[in-house]
């Protein structure tokens, strides 16, 4: 296991004031791995982290509000696609992994880590009263001895401006009695290639001494931690590294838009320009953008800003443009049906992939459910096909829930237009535009498709 600064430096070996007897004692439990670690929100990113733990012989017990995840849990029972069925069950069986909803039970932690949801509010302000809470669950049973670190994505300041504060009502001094840093998740589910273990781990400590505690927990089980001077610095990365993918895609929807008016093919000017082999990094349209992080971080990193009295002017108008994008591929419809001499008002439309990328379950800020409802509200009578996605639940004012209907031949027959929102792998698109009277692609998922491109109009 790796862990450096930029300049060579190991935290774990210099540049730190001498040990508490509180830091050579959690020190020794997480080197001889029987540190009980505790994981706050078993989510996408909580469930992941407690596994590898537990994997690695920490005994782990997991939080969550939701009684259901508990119990799943508990039952060896894996909801999370990123999680091994097979690893799940070993670490439950084996007594190394617990969930409960007992938040009781956080005294029993000698480590503690916040993965909890920061979603945005309805005025696209920063919502961290999950954090807040956990934080205020934690400084109850704060002790000496303990380790916590945040890894929800946040704004920069936040652990020493607001979870700090909280877990000082204890009484306990910082980087001596307790210790306390950030470490980002950088999960990407459905990745097979890059996973907890072998993604680079950012660490920010409070102190120093928190620092190194914090890298020599991340050490044990992921291959590459990267420390950082504090843990605002590891804050602002996170945030950066969603900030750039959603400034590129905004840069290559606008020319997406662009290219619509000029009659070019976007797909093909992309991937002609990544066959240049410098200087560019590929990134392609979409219908939008989604997920826990590209549509919300940039937005935490702008309200930050004007804490400083400055508008970040570039971030927002990517936002503005990825949120455009949406309401141009409803417009498209507009234009395929109308070119079948059609209107959008009682036009059946088969809707393929409603997850917000290709190949998982996990529909969080999917630009497929906001083309939809517009969809909705304009007449149309939607269904939708997705393999790993059985059911939409309402949505923020949305009370539209539907089901997931099978890719029947009569069903794609039927719609007056299937829009392909999310390009699954496991969907045969060649059948598809042959069965089909109108294709609307907005991944380019029928690039491959020989026969019947007359009936594909791409965005």
């Amino acid at each position: 296991m790796k862990t450096v600064f930029e300049d060579g430096r190991n935290p774990l070996d210099n540049g730190v004031p001498n040990e508490s007897s509180a830091a050579i004692e959690l020190i020794a439990k997480i080197e001889g791995h029987v540190a009980r670690v505790g994981v706050i929100g078993l989510g996408y990113v909580g469930l992941p982290l407690a596994v590898e733990k537990a994997k690695v012989g920490f005994p782990v017990l997991g939080f969550d509000i939701q009684q259901k995840r508990v119990d799943f849990v508990n039952a060896s029972s894996n909801y999370i696609g990123d999680v091994s069925d097979e690893e799940l069950r070993t670490v439950v069986q084996s007594g190394l992994l617990e969930a409960t909803c007992d938040f009781g039970r956080l005294g029993e932690c000698d480590v503690i880590v916040i993965c909890v949801p920061t979603p945005l509010t309805v005025t696209r302000d920063p919502d961290i009263s999950y954090m807040k809470n956990s934080a205020e669950e934690i400084a109850k049973r704060l002790r000496v001895g303990q380790l916590v670190t945040l890894e929800s994505t946040t704004y920069p300041g936040t652990t020493e401006e607001i979870i700090y504060p909280i877990l000082q009502q204890a009484g306990l001094e910082v980087g001596k009695d307790y210790f306390l840093a950030f470490s980002p998740e950088r999960v990407d589910p459905g990745n097979k290639r890059f996973t907890t273990k072998n993604t680079s781990k950012v660490v920010g400590g409070v102190t120093p001494m928190c620092l190194k505690i914090a890298c020599l927990l991340y050490q044990q089980t992921i291959i590459n931690v990267v420390p950082v001077s504090s843990a605002a610095a590891a804050e602002m990365t996170k945030v950066f590294e969603n900030t750039y993918r959603a400034v590129n895609i905004a840069l290559v929807n606008e020319l997406m838009l662009l290219c619509d008016r000029m009659g070019l093919d976007v797909w093909e000017i992309v991937d002609a320009a990544a066959t240049k082999p410098f200087g560019i990094h590929s990134f392609y349209p979409g219908p939008g953008v989604g997920g826990h992080c590209i549509p919300i971080d940039p937005f935490y990193l702008t309200w930050k800003a004007r804490e400083y009295n400055y508008h970040t002017r570039f971030i927002e108008l990517a936002g503005e443009i990825n949120m455009e994008v949406s309401y141009f591929v409803v417009n498209k419809i507009f234009r395929a049906l109308n070119q079948q001499q059609k209107s959008v008002k009682d036009a059946k439309i088969l809707v393929l992939g409603v997850a917000y990328k290709k190949d998982i379950c996990d529909v969080r800020e999917s630009p497929a459910l906001i083309i939809m409802e517009l969809l909705k509200k304009d007449g149309a009578m939607i269904s939708y096909h997705d393999p790993y996605v059985p059911v939409i639940e309402s949505h923020g004012g949305s009370t539209m829930r539907l089901e997931s209907v099978d890719l029947a031949e009569d069903n794609v027959v039927e719609a007056d237009c299937v829009l392909i929102l999310t390009d699954h792998s496991n969907i045969d698109y060649d059948w598809v535009v042959e069965k089909a009277g109108l294709v609307v692609d907005t991944r380019n998922a029928t690039k491959n498709v020989v026969r019947g491109r007359e009936k594909i109009v791409k965005i």
